[in-house]
């Protein structure tokens, strides 16, 4: 949505972004329903007369209602930006044939319906929307920001001796070793890697220097940081150092850009969506390998801009082939990353420009 919001300040829109704190549990059924859809709707009725009303869902309880009749009241169109369903998030803590979560089905259903335009993330959901809502949705495909790139080496050599100062897997004496993993969130799959004991990489502060096997990044901070820390604490690896940071907003993207290769473990709860973290190592020209759900291959090339695994096993396989000849111009990471140079995708700001603009009457 910071996303949609600078696109339309960059031609000229006046835009007013709303959002709300999540409460305790308390409040996350219905009360928590009833006193943010006061609050929201109170926030609607008293901001500027807006032309357009712009959501996304999930979360669309109770935005997407409220929207819709703030929209009655202000004579506004109301677009919704689909990037999943509310109703099968909340499915996976409560099941499938839960009435919580039928009430939740049959909600999106109706008042998504009565929206102006719609847009969604991938061709699978546009085209379940319109089979099993009979929405007509236009596929707006997440695009990385202009500031997903590789990261030059001066600035990948300022990174981590800032990144050293806390965390010990940057301390070596030569830390400056483009970093392979993005992200092994689970620690599974790289207790079966037989890799060389050290890589060298030409370049950096000295020539040739002997440097650690691999060094894997998780990024992130949810409520199962410190479960997983624990069980990372247990691993015994020679040649694998693992880091758990929490980067700052600027620091995320030029990590991205000074790694090798990333590993998702995303998957949706309607199988529609795609990760954004992906889209975003794209940006950077980086590989990945990801865990496969239903629509993944809209987005990740299987052997043309990463791999696709089924299995902690499989990724092993994987993780194995692609760094045995690391740091091989002629191996697959090479070829995955050049293939992604080559692609030149669009960036967000093009393609919202191609895609949402002409929703809103083309005008500057």
């Amino acid at each position: 949505m910071q996303y949609h919001a600078l696109a339309l300040a960059r031609h000229g829109r006046q835009v007013a972004l709303l959002g709300y704190l999540l409460g305790p549990k308390l409040f996350q059924y219905v009360l928590k329903v009833l006193v943010q859809s006061v609050q929201l709707l109170y926030t609607l009725l008293r901001i500027e007369q807006p032309s357009y009303i712009l959501l996304q869902n999930p979360p669309g309880l109770p935005s997407i209602a409220a929207a819709w009749v703030a929209g009655l009241w202000w004579g506004s169109k109301l677009i919704i930006d689909w990037h999943n369903y509310g109703y099968t998030i909340m499915s996976l803590s409560h099941g499938r044939s839960h009435p919580l979560v039928l009430i939740a089905e049959w909600y999106e259903k109706l008042f998504g319906s009565l929206s102006d335009y719609n847009l969604c993330v991938t061709d699978a959901m546009r085209k379940d929307l319109w089979v099993n809502f009979k929405i007509k949705a236009v596929t707006l495909y997440d695009k990385p920001a202009s500031y997903f790139k590789e990261t030059p080496l001066d600035l990948q050599h300022n990174l981590f001796m800032k990144l050293a100062k806390d965390y010990e897997p940057f301390k070596a004496r030569y830390v400056q070793v483009q970093l392979p993993l993005q992200s092994l969130a689970k620690g599974h799959g790289a207790v079966a890697l037989k890799l060389p004991k050290y890589l060298y990489y030409e370049g950096f502060i000295k020539e040739g220097a002997r440097l650690p096997s691999l060094v894997c990044v998780i990024t992130g901070k949810g409520p199962l940081k410190d479960y997983y820390n624990e069980l990372i604490q247990k691993l015994h690896f020679k040649h694998i150092q693992i880091c758990t940071p929490w980067l700052e907003a600027e620091d995320y993207p030029l990590l991205l850009g000074s790694a090798d290769l990333g590993v998702c473990l995303h998957k949706s709860s309607s199988g529609l969506d795609l990760p954004m973290k992906v889209v975003d190592m794209f940006g950077c020209c980086l590989p990945v390998c990801a865990i496969h759900f239903e629509c993944l291959h809209e987005l990740v090339k299987h052997n043309e801009n990463g791999l696709i695994f089924r299995d902690s096993q499989e990724l092993a396989k994987q993780l194995k082939m692609l760094f045995l000849d690391f740091p091989s111009l002629e191996g697959k990471l090479h070829s995955f990353r050049e293939n992604l140079r080559a692609s030149r995708q669009l960036r967000w700001d093009q393609s919202w420009d191609q895609t949402v603009l002409p929703l809103l009457g083309n005008k500057e």
